[in-house]
């Protein structure tokens, strides 16, 4: 045999042998990592998966690890994460390894998984034993285990957090993923209601149908009713057509009512033989029909209180509070910020095709502000900060001005040089006719500089914060 022959041979041997050993060694990998109950996906330069160990079926169902193949990893693990400004993208093109994340694992419909995951880009001498495509490793293990980093932020269903108080919440929502059962969400206003009656819906048996959600207090009574049960032709004065109800709509899904505390007495005596009979009528029609909707309800009022006043039924409410959820206002989750002010940044750059970060300085300031608007606020703060920021970098300067005062009010007002101040001499006088007449004074200076609080501040011989904290004493803000 030719020397060229005996080359040939050995080339095609050499990488035949080098397909086997590789084969080989992905097999072996699969079932070292699935004997402690790992799943992993590789992913190539672009993000899309190369392969996918077959534990990923015990989380998403028989034939998952193979339909994955070739998909981008964020329809996988979500684009808050792997999204063009995703913090595990971003973290692994930079070289960098990430653990103990959760995220929720979803795919083509299948029941949402809430998993612990660990990303590290692979090392230069791997392709030894790997395909040399493969660029990026991700690790995948049940949420419920022990490992995960006590700070690291948890994605779940367009929800992120990682204080104690939300991820019990996160693991509610978990419990609840074979229920059907009423639930009742609590929380100031822009806490994120919406968001957990959302996740509730698409961890429950129900997730393959609508979500219809319903303000209760948008609207006056007469509208509501025909909103929820809808209406046949000439019901009313303008009812020209038959009207399908919300009801109706969410047969098969989740019907979300916010705002139930504002719900009329006349239409809580209807909801509530909707929850105990599941029938109802359209308005103008006498046949009854039946429902199947799931009801998820929210309030930002104290129901409690509004059944002492006799404005809220107490048979209705312990309908709707079969499972109580409470979320938390912002300003007792603090360690709640730095993730989500990421999150709605990433959010909101990769819409506009914008690159931000926000400076130290800057997430100082968002951290020590109350927030009484919770996180409807502090997405209106960021998307302030983007639009009117000239470089890469979000500086205190970029925020929405009272977020920045009162971080610095006390010291301020600590520091300011003693002199005539006809506010503090009103302060100090104490009655009534003093903190009116302090009022009229601060309204006089605003009204004179069109309430420009700089030019207004420097007329009072006082720091803008200071001013600020004042008008909001006095209900001027």
């Amino acid at each position: 045999m030719s020397t060229a022959s005996a080359d040939s041979i050995r080339l095609g041997g050499s990488e035949r042998f080098e397909n086997v050993l590789t084969e080989a060694a992905l097999h072996g990998i699969t079932w070292a990592l699935a004997s402690v109950g790992r799943a992993f996906v590789c992913l190539d330069p672009d993000f899309r998966i190369l392969h996918a160990s077959h534990l990923l079926d015990r989380f998403l169902g028989e034939g998952a690890s193979k339909a994955v193949c070739g998909r981008p990893v964020e329809e996988l693990l979500g684009a808050e994460l792997f999204g063009a400004r995703g913090p595990l993208k971003q973290a692994l093109l930079d070289g960098q390894m990430r653990e103990g994340w959760r995220a929720t694992l979803t795919f083509n419909g299948a029941s949402p998984r809430l998993v612990s995951i660990t990303t590290a880009p692979l090392v230069s001498d791997s392709s030894e034993i790997c395909d040399p495509k493969v660029r990026y490793l991700v690790l995948l293990r049940p949420a419920d285990e022990e490992g995960s980093s006590p700070n690291a932020p948890v994605f779940y269903s367009g929800a992120v957090a990682c204080s104690p108080v939300m991820l019990r919440i996160f693991r509610m929502v978990e419990t609840l993923q074979q229920s059907e059962a009423t639930v009742l969400i609590t929380g100031e206003s822009g806490t994120g209601k919406e968001v957990v009656a959302r996740a509730i819906h698409q961890h429950s048996p129900r997730s393959g149908g609508p979500f219809v959600a319903v303000n209760c207090g948008a609207l006056p009574a007469e509208l509501l009713e025909s909103e929820l049960f809808g209406h046949v032709r000439g019901a009313f004065t303008g009812a020209i057509r038959d009207r399908v109800g919300r009801f109706e709509l969410a047969s098969h899904g989740t019907l979300f009512l916010d705002e139930i505390g504002d719900l009329p007495p006349s239409l809580q005596v209807k909801l509530l033989r909707v929850l105990q009979e599941r029938q109802y009528q359209r308005l103008g029609e006498s046949s009854t029909r039946t429902t199947h909707a799931r009801m998820i309800a929210a309030t930002n009022a104290d129901l409690r209180v509004a059944l002492r006043q006799g404005r809220f039924r107490e048979d209705l409410y312990y309908r709707l509070c079969v499972v109580p959820i409470e979320v938390p206002p912002l300003r007792d989750r603090r360690e709640d910020i730095p993730p989500l002010s990421l999150s709605l940044l990433n959010r909101i750059t990769s819409q506009n095709g914008l690159v931000r970060r926000i400076s130290p300085q800057a997430m100082r300031l968002l951290l020590n502000y109350s927030w009484p608007g919770n996180v409807r606020e502090l997405a209106n703060a960021i998307e302030y900060a983007v639009t009117v920021a000239h470089r890469e970098t979000i500086l205190p300067e970029d925020l929405p001005e009272e977020i920045g005062q009162p971080a610095h009010g006390a010291e301020a007002g600590a520091t300011a040089a003693p002199g005539p101040n006809p506010q503090a001499e009103g302060a100090q006088a104490g009655p009534a006719g003093a903190e009116a007449l302090q009022a009229d004074h601060l309204r006089a200076v605003l009204d004179a500089h069109r309430w420009k609080r700089a030019e207004a501040a420097r007329e009072l011989g006082i720091s803008r914060a200071t001013l600020w904290r004042r008008m909001r004493e006095l209900h001027l803000a």
